[in-house]
């Protein structure tokens, strides 16, 4: 493992700066607090029953059964819908609640008692006859992707941790440019607050925690864009109480072995964060630790410099991060600890899969999880099908497609699953309190997005934000044991 000290010759170095404005839709146009979710779930609570009697059914519905027949024998697998609910209800719920049934059925063929590949290809081919994720409703683009993903395990093109296997048409799909990637991450920040909510808790916890101290090191697990530190950077030189802003110095870690275009990636993003901190003022200074082909992480290879207050930055599986293996992650913070750092700030995705059930009842909370996600997104921008169709083509498709991979191979005694927040107290790292400031701090934040957003706190060092009753983002803050703040 080694360190690489950057430098940066700036004089040629233009720095450009993007305003984003929110838009607000009236209320006269949206009601929001009528929104109605994609799927209603309840109605899907009932006993997991076979579907293998109701395939038949299912295959011969004309149009996915958007108006019912007098004496048709259709009845859905977890629920028996009346005429009477047929009628009322709105055509999309129903197909969208008959997609639910299909994907189910695809998801028990694959694992279930009665295991059938064959049966599985059937109810996949019948599914990819009606929905596309290039348009349709939310249930019906999300079902898409998850039949993709079906697809994909049935094809055996996905390994234990979501990882495609070289080879399969689906590989293809999940190359984009830089152009696209960086267009969607733009509109993933203006539809949603998933990416600020977690940047702007853990800077809010860094500022507070290093308000007196000359200098500041921060350990990122996974920069990325660097777009976090430029907002830390801004908050520190426009502070006006305490000493003058501290140098601060960020160790951005990198992925080894062959990985080129990641060593490249971070180098153009300590670029970038140069020159921002140079055009403000900001001391500044950057680091490359790269990591092996196993991504071990050696503690040993951080250097460390008397006087520096330490932070560990960690973001997980935001919906536009790269999926992290259990074994990096844990090496990471493991590593990290014996650091004794004065700070560790952990933003992770909150999936609530199944203990028991095995593979079905795991893959309807994913479904679950995503389908709020969906509808969250169409909240922040309702009119713009192709801001949306562009965010779930780079980023939630891959991630839905590699999320069904983990818990399938996980059903198998494959894969693993935790709470890093909870692995982090078991560790013995001890919970750091977030601050009535950083609350509201959240809560403004979600002020500025639509009013499905909400911010639970959780335990006093974690808040979570959720859309409507489901939670999808937690960051969690965390100290060493010995250390008394």
């Amino acid at each position: 493992m080694l360190i690489d000290d950057v430098e940066f010759d700036l004089s040629d170095y233009t720095t450009t700066t993007t305003t984003t404005t929110t838009t607000t839709t009236s209320a006269t146009t949206c009601d929001w607090n009528d929104w109605s979710p994609v799927v209603d779930w309840d109605a899907l609570s009932g006993d997991h029953v076979d579907f293998h009697d109701l395939i038949s059914s299912l295959m011969d519905i004309d149009d996915m059964g958007l108006q019912t027949q007098e004496g048709s024998n259709c009845v859905s697998p977890i629920t028996s819908l009346t005429s009477d609910d047929v009628n009322t209800a709105a055509a999309g719920d129903y197909k969208g609640l008959r997609l639910i049934h299909l994907l189910m059925a695809a998801a028990e063929a694959l694992t279930g008692p009665n295991k059938s590949r064959d049966l599985a290809r059937v109810v996949l081919v019948r599914l990819k006859e009606l929905v596309s994720p290039n348009d349709g409703t939310n249930m019906e683009r999300l079902a898409a992707y998850f039949s993709d993903g079906l697809q994909g395990l049935l094809d055996g093109l996905w390994g234990a941790h979501g990882k495609h296997l070289l080879g399969g048409p689906h590989h293809r799909d999940h190359d984009f440019n830089q152009t696209d990637a960086f267009a969607a991450f733009q509109l993933l920040q203006d539809m949603s607050p998933y990416v600020k909510f977690g940047h702007f808790t853990a800077n809010q916890a860094i500022l507070e925690a290093v308000a007196h101290d000359r200098r500041v090191h921060i350990v990122d697990y996974d920069i990325m864009e660097g777009i976090q530190w430029a907002s830390l950077m801004q908050a520190l030189v426009s502070r006006k109480d305490g000493p003058p802003g501290p140098h601060l110095r960020i160790t951005a870690l990198s992925r080894g072995g062959t990985s080129r275009r990641s060593i490249a990636t971070v180098q153009e993003t300590g670029r970038r964060l140069a020159a921002f901190a140079a055009s403000i003022g900001q001391p500044f200074s950057f680091h490359q630790c790269r990591l092996d082909s196993e991504e071990t992480f050696k503690p040993a290879a951080i250097k460390l410099v008397r006087g520096e207050a330490l932070v560990i930055n960690c973001m997980l599986h935001l919906p536009h991060f790269s999926y992290r293996a259990p074994d990096s992650v844990s090496s990471f913070l493991t590593g990290a600890k014996m650091l004794n750092p004065r700070l560790v700030t952990l933003v992770e995705e909150e999936v609530a899969l199944a203990v028991e059930g095995g593979f079905v009842s795991r893959f309807m909370d994913s479904l679950h999880h995503y389908s709020a996600l969906y509808d969250s997104l169409e909240a922040g921008f309702p009119m713009q099908g192709r801001a949306r169709a562009l965010v779930e083509r780079v980023f939630l498709g891959p991630r839905i497609a590699g999320s069904l991979a983990r818990i399938y191979h996980a059903n198998n005694g494959e894969g693993d699953d935790c709470s890093w927040g909870d692995w982090l107290g078991r560790v013995g790292l001890r919970p750091f309190n977030i601050s009535f400031a950083n609350h509201c701090q959240a809560k403004l934040l979600l002020g500025l997005f639509n009013d499905g957003y909400r911010v639970e706190e959780l335990a006093t060092n974690k808040l979570v934000l959720g859309w409507k009753s489901r939670r999808l983002l937690s960051a969690s803050i965390w100290t060493s044991p010995d250390l008394n703040m």
